[in-house]
């Protein structure tokens, strides 16, 4: 943890440094509050409570997304990947119509909001799994969580598209960063005469995954600045990504297949439940708390377990190229994330004009 003291995240409205620890950042808060007033003090209150649930969700998702790349792994074998997908995210969806349903908290989507849905489908439960469980099948597991943790770029860069926010400095020197760290973690696989084409292409699936789950992220921004909470969006998205590539199936003539092992039974449930359903809530929430760039700080952290883990399984072998990679990385990350206090507001001023065009509205608050 000492290697990682004075690292900036973001929490509610406000960001401390770890170094720093939480009960002495709020109690100077609390003492500057205190001089104005029981008003200001309400304030603070809610405001720790915005900082305990944005480190909650921080931690649900990197201890859930630092552990599912073991899972996905492990679904490879005699069922077609798209097939496993598709049982993922039918049962994903499944589960959380029912529970929404159960709830009465399935919010009612119109049409625009169900095209946007079915965007978000396609680009955060459909192409960007098909890549990384192709991708899966050529590079370690840990070493495809470290490219999708690249996301903070890919994130500024839709960022740019969606929202016509200007890229900033620390994003290109991050970015550039982040891409040497990913050619040092891969160079003794790309050093090497044999495997080193599908060790491309498995590098190169895992970038266009990342790009596509960054692309879902804004569009699940959208939809929450409209009103829509992500459990509705990421029910509809499932299921219309499960449509979509079950339909595929059907017309290339895969076939529906099942291994009745605990192997594949077991982590089709981890990566349906806590991998799907949780993670994916939470980390959406985190996208409408505070921003497609500020969410992205969990991708930090979880590469660490997930390669930490593929170092056990899966034989991973570190060197010392691949953990200067790794650094370079992570500290890209944290570069790409910039200042809390420079991020863009994810207002629908800032919304492109073609989302107008389409009659897309965002609620007031």
């Amino acid at each position: 943890m000492d290697s990682m003291a004075g690292m900036t995240i973001p929490l509610g409205f406000v960001s401390y440094s770890l170094a720093t620890p939480l009960p002495v950042a709020l109690e100077a808060n609390a003492q500057d509050c205190a001089s104005a007033g029981r008003p200001a003090r309400s304030r603070l209150m809610a405001h720790q409570g915005a900082c305990t649930m944005n480190i909650s969700l921080y931690l649900l998702t990197v201890l859930i997304w630092g552990t599912t790349w073991i899972a996905l792994k492990l679904q490879l074998g005699d069922v077609a990947i798209p097939v496993s997908i598709v049982y993922r995210f039918a049962l994903a969806a499944l589960v959380l119509f029912a529970f929404l349903l159960l709830t009465k908290r399935l919010q009612p989507v119109n049409r625009r909001g169900q095209l946007i849905c079915l965007a978000q489908g396609l680009c955060l439960f459909c192409v960007n799994f098909m890549c990384f469980y192709t991708a899966s099948q050529w590079i370690p597991s840990g070493l495809i969580a470290v490219v999708f943790s690249t996301s903070t770029l890919w994130n500024a860069l839709n960022a740019r598209v969606f929202f016509r926010q200007k890229i900033a400095g620390n994003v290109m020197a991050g970015g550039a960063m982040g891409l040497i760290g990913l050619a040092c973690l891969f160079w003794p696989e790309l050093s090497g005469h044999s495997a080193s084409r599908e060790t491309l292409i498995g590098l190169g699936l895992a970038l266009l995954g990342t790009l596509c789950f960054s692309a879902g992220n804004m569009l699940s921004s959208l939809q929450q600045k409209a009103g829509l909470r992500p459990l509705t969006t990421n029910a509809w998205g499932m299921f219309y990504g499960a449509t979509i590539l079950g339909l595929y199936c059907l017309l290339s003539g895969t076939p529906f297949t099942f291994e009745w092992n605990t192997r594949y039974v077991g982590s089709l449930l981890f990566l349906v439940i806590p991998g799907s359903v949780i993670a994916f809530t939470a980390y959406l929430t985190l996208v409408g708390r505070m921003g497609p760039e500020r969410a992205a700080y969990c991708t930090v952290l979880f590469p660490i377990v997930a390669l930490n883990i593929s170092t056990w399984v899966e034989g991973y072998q570190w060197t010392a190229a691949a953990l200067l990679g790794l650094v370079l990385v992570m500290a890209g990350n944290v570069l790409d994330s910039g200042r809390p206090d420079r991020l863009p507001s994810w207002s629908a001023a800032n919304w492109p004009e073609s989302m107008f065009i389409l009659g897309y509205r965002a609620e007031k608050p």
